[in-house]
């Protein structure tokens, strides 16, 4: 159910290898961002929140719930979407705050992928 890693301690320090999580093909809208579509596409969400993330390709959002239960339910929807496009947020939740980066570990940066969900994640918390 959970993978724990263990490493056993030897007299040098070794970071864990970590799996990687990326298909063997990248789908159309995994690919990096240009410079101007970037723009173009981010300069959009910013009027609903979402923030560069400093130093990453990357963006940031954090929302607020009337209670932890709207918050979780709002997880476990964007959850659901999240593994039907096989984009999943990178998220922090205490209490009725999410915290929401959104990147695309398979190119390094923000793709159209990203927008997608970031749209999705607005859709979503509209409707909360």
């Amino acid at each position: 159910m959970f993978g724990l890693m263990f490493i056993r301690r030897t007299s040098s320090l070794r970071k864990p290898v970590l799996p990687r999580y990326s298909s063997s093909k990248m789908s159309s809208d995994s690919h990096w961002l240009s410079p101007a579509d970037r723009d173009q596409l981010v300069m959009e969400l910013r009027a609903t929140g979402w923030m560069d993330v400093e130093e990453r390709d990357a963006i940031f959002k954090e929302l607020h719930f009337k209670t932890f239960n709207q918050a979780f339910g709002f997880m476990s929807r964007v959850a659901l979407q999240a593994e039907k496009m096989n984009h999943h947020p990178e998220w922090f939740n205490v209490y009725n705050k999410v915290q929401i980066t959104l990147t695309t570990h398979d190119c390094g940066g923000l793709s159209k992928r990203d927008i997608k969900m970031a749209k999705f994640i607005d859709k979503i918390a509209s409707s909360m």
